[in-house]
């Protein structure tokens, strides 16, 4: 199980090849606060996703959101133990129910506003 003392730090991390080794299965739930924010064919959509503890969590929400259809990029604010803030980059709108599914694979869900 990971341990870590909450705290809200931007790890940046978007390795798309890192799965999650807390093997714990045991993540937390919660939904969206999509807001979104076009930019010259880019879509920038805010999440809030609760559970996460470490790094090895948000590289394996990262990896989830990642291979969804036209992401681009993934960057997490973790507030570890508590609801962190995902931003998804992607090249047109992404339904939230791709995001859900992608953070309920990787053992998370998302909050609900």
């Amino acid at each position: 199980m990971c341990n870590s003392t909450p705290s809200t730090t931007d790890l940046g991390l978007t390795d798309k090849n890192h799965a999650c080794s807390c093997g714990t299965g045991n993540h937390g739930g919660a939904h969206s606060d999509a807001g979104e924010a076009k930019t010259e064919g880019t879509v920038m959509e805010h999440y809030l996703v609760e559970g996460m503890t470490c790094s090895h969590c948000v590289a394996s929400a990262t990896e989830e959101l990642s291979a969804v259809d036209g992401v681009e990029s993934v960057s997490v604010d973790l507030h570890a133990g508590g609801t962190s803030r995902v931003m998804v980059v992607s090249s047109k709108p992404v339904p939230v129910g791709d995001v859900r599914a992608a953070i309920i694979e990787a053992g998370y869900s998302l909050v609900t506003v």
